[in-house]
């Protein structure tokens, strides 16, 4: 199974969320409160970190750094991918709330998602579930900001690595027979295709017909020699933080995964269509990147 515990990539995705909110004119997703959720000591090392290069040991707490300088770095490396992917998960989620009514959200490595303080709809019972320690440090931080978490919020703490999905999802009040919406973002990357299997399978057990998962994935071509010099940049940052991609994945190959445990792809986006759908007409250095891809499938009946 997956070990979604919250990781340098993960902070540098809710980074990018808050930097997006506060600075940017053209917003794909706006993350308002993403900023408060990092806090201004977290907000300020991130930043500080990629203003260096990804040096890790570079930052210093009492210095800050240059919004200014630093938007087209986040522009053309960083921000494309976390808020393409949650643009679209979060409208596509819309979606499904519009047609089913009362339904649950599952967040498989919420990290610091913070859906369940900006969603008006309580008829979505939201399930954040992620590492204990990534969760731990979540929830003192809605404390010091004196948040109330939801009453349809609930926080399920997992070692994806040791505890089985569908056990920990139905003592925390999941309901296998309410139509249920999961998402799987920023995972992919990290794994192998039958380990990533393992987890869809997961879903599939704890899933009925109609019920929807979404996710993105980096394709083949992320490590060909002629790939496009900043996705090939990405590879070689994910890897000096200690978090190398595993392989890029053919569209094939996922089809396949999710047709054996019973999804159909409802949408694929391929690059190209991310670029129409997210990216069109900016102004800004934001485009989509050339090997990701998102995925929206659907369980299919018995």
């Amino acid at each position: 199974m997956i070990d979604m515990r919250e990781s340098m990539t993960a902070k540098i995705c809710s980074f990018v969320r808050a930097f997006h909110s506060n600075l940017s004119k053209q917003k794909i997703f706006d993350d308002y409160l993403a900023y408060d959720m990092m806090g201004k000591e977290e907000y300020e090392e991130i930043g500080q970190l990629i203003q260096n290069e990804l040096g890790i040991n570079r930052s210093d707490p009492d210095t800050g750094f240059c919004g200014k300088d630093l938007s087209p770095l986040i522009d053309q490396y960083v921000a494309p991918i976390p808020l393409s992917r949650i643009a679209y998960a979060e409208r596509k989620l819309e979606s499904f709330a519009k047609l089913h009514g009362a339904c649950q959200y599952v967040i498989c490595g919420a990290g610091m998602d913070t859906f369940a303080f900006r969603n008006d709809n309580p008829d979505i019972c939201i399930f954040e579930l992620d590492h204990p320690d990534t969760q731990r440090y979540k929830l003192e931080r809605i404390e010091r900001l004196e948040w109330s978490i939801p009453e349809n919020v609930r926080y399920v703490s997992i070692d994806f690595s040791q505890e089985d999905l569908e056990e920990t999802l139905r003592e925390a009040g999941f309901n296998p027979d309410i139509p249920s919406f999961f998402a799987i973002l920023g995972v992919t990357y990290y794994l192998t295709l039958p380990v990533f299997e393992q987890t869809i399978t997961k879903i599939a057990d704890l899933s009925g017909e109609g019920n929807r998962i979404v996710f993105d994935y980096p394709d083949e071509t992320t490590f060909y020699e002629d790939a496009a010099e900043r996705v090939r940049l990405l590879a070689q940052i994910t890897a000096r933080l200690g978090e190398p991609m595993e392989q890029g994945l053919l569209y094939e190959d996922i089809k396949t995964v999710l047709e054996r445990n019973s999804f159909s792809v409802e949408e694929h986006l391929a690059p190209e269509r991310i670029q129409t759908v997210f990216f069109q007409d900016r102004k800004d250095g934001l485009r989509a990147f050339e090997n990701i891809h998102l995925i929206l499938a659907e369980k299919e009946g018995k």
